[in-house]
């Protein structure tokens, strides 16, 4: 799941589809980017069950999936939550022995 995010593009697309669901054709519209583009990042967020597609007609709607985004912002703040307790005990023991 994180080499899925990796890509500014798929981040920029998750992004938008927080707040709707949207077409693949209005995601292209509203990034500049063309639809092949778009399809290609569609498919690797949902192979990694970060959206969802659901199916209107002859339309595929494309929105953000709850579940796998809450997954994914506890493994974030679990990292950044070690990264920071990592760089306080760097620091503290640095200060230790300047004295």
């Amino acid at each position: 799941m994180e080499s899925t995010v990796s890509d500014n593009n798929r981040r920029r697309i998750m992004l938008l589809l927080k707040n709707k669901e949207m077409l693949p054709t209005q995601i292209a519209e509203r990034l500049n980017f063309t639809l092949p583009a778009v399809s290609t990042s569609l498919r690797i967020l949902k192979e990694s069950d970060l959206i969802t597609e659901m199916k209107k007609g002859k339309n595929r709607f494309y929105s953000l999936s709850g579940k796998a985004t809450s997954e994914l912002v506890r493994f974030l703040d679990d990292m950044y939550d070690y990264n920071l307790n990592s760089l306080k005990e760097y620091i503290e023991n640095k200060e230790r022995k300047r004295k």
